[in-house]
């Protein structure tokens, strides 16, 4: 693995090790006792060395460049998937993956962020920071899904919407908005699962679903910790801090009912093993979706609603 963080060391060097084991077991059964045996000493390593890790960190390992994408999932979770480009008004935008496939026999609409591992795909995907366009094609998404009622899956992870000024001469913030009341009105299940992080109305504008699922190391914030320590303290340097005070990491997001959900992830992170993450995943998708298909169509907008409502405290 290219990219290690300090943290992680010990449990990617035993991991690796568990690799390569599992590799001699395939072709000899006697390491199979072995294998157990570091798997083990692996994720209970894993769970004590991430258990005191700070927001912070998490918030690392939530922008860990080997862990899955959004095409990652699609290639695992769905079958004959077709993706669709365009907004049919300004050009395609690379930072948001949108089209219609299978999700256990059952025919789906998926959108959602793709960012680059490599420098070519990095430019490709805008680093994972949609223009307008990209939001305009999620709305033409949502609207065929409603049309031909079927369930949204959407996959959140970007830092948040492109702030250049080609964007907002065209309009950013009227397409996130409008990628939001589409969403708010739509009469399908609609369930979103923040995979990595969640930056923003660049994230919200995926993100008004019935259930939100939030992986184990992912992050969902009106703002990046960088950003709010820029603001506060004049300083970038303060993101640890920042990142403390926002509480934006899955257990506080789950306490606050801003998600529903907290994906257990592999052993390590979901970078370490993205068929075991998707496999995982899999698993709340299959289970939140089929919950929710027992609802009407009017019922799953008034869910919707509620969610949202609740959400927030006033105090006089």
């Amino acid at each position: 693995m290219a990219h290690i963080l300090a943290f992680e060391r010990p449990v990617v060097e035993l991991i690796t090790r568990v690799r390569e084991l599992r590799e001699l077991a395939h072709e000899d059964d006697r390491f199979g006792s072995e294998l157990k045996r570091l798997e083990d000493k692996a994720a209970k390593l894993a769970r004590e060395v991430f258990a005191k890790l700070s927001p912070m960190q998490k918030v690392q390992l939530s922008r860990h460049p080997n862990r899955p994408y959004t095409l990652d999932y699609i290639d695992r979770l769905f079958e004959d998937f077709v993706e669709l480009h365009g907004d049919r008004r300004f050009a395609e935008d690379g930072a948001l993956i949108a089209g219609i496939g299978k999700y256990h026999g059952r025919s789906v609409v998926v959108v959602g962020h793709q960012k680059g591992r490599t420098s070519k795909e990095q430019t490709k995907r805008n680093f994972g920071m949609p223009n307008p366009e990209g939001y305009r094609k999620a709305i033409r998404m949502y609207e065929l899904a409603e049309r031909f009622n079927l369930p949204i899956f959407t996959f959140v992870d970007t830092m948040g919407a492109y702030p250049g000024l080609g964007a907002e001469e065209r309009g950013q913030s009227e397409a996130i908005g409008a990628a939001i009341e589409t969403m708010s009105r739509m009469t399908v299940p609609i369930v979103t699962a923040v995979i990595g992080e969640g930056g923003s109305g660049g994230a919200l504008a995926l993100g008004v679903a019935n259930r939100v699922l939030v992986l184990e190391f992912s992050y969902y914030s009106v703002i990046t910790p960088e950003g709010c320590a820029a603001i506060l303290w004049k300083s970038a340097e303060r993101a640890p801090d920042a990142a403390a005070r926002l509480r934006i990491t899955a257990p506080h997001l789950l306490e606050f009912g801003v998600a529903d959900t907290i994906v257990e992830e592999p052993p390590g992170g979901a970078h370490q093993d993205h068929d075991d993450a998707a496999k995982r995943l899999d698993r709340v998708l299959y289970s939140t979706l089929t919950e929710l298909s027992s609802l009407s169509r009017e019922a799953l907008r008034e869910d919707r609603y509620q969610r949202f409502r609740k959400l927030g405290a006033f105090v006089a």
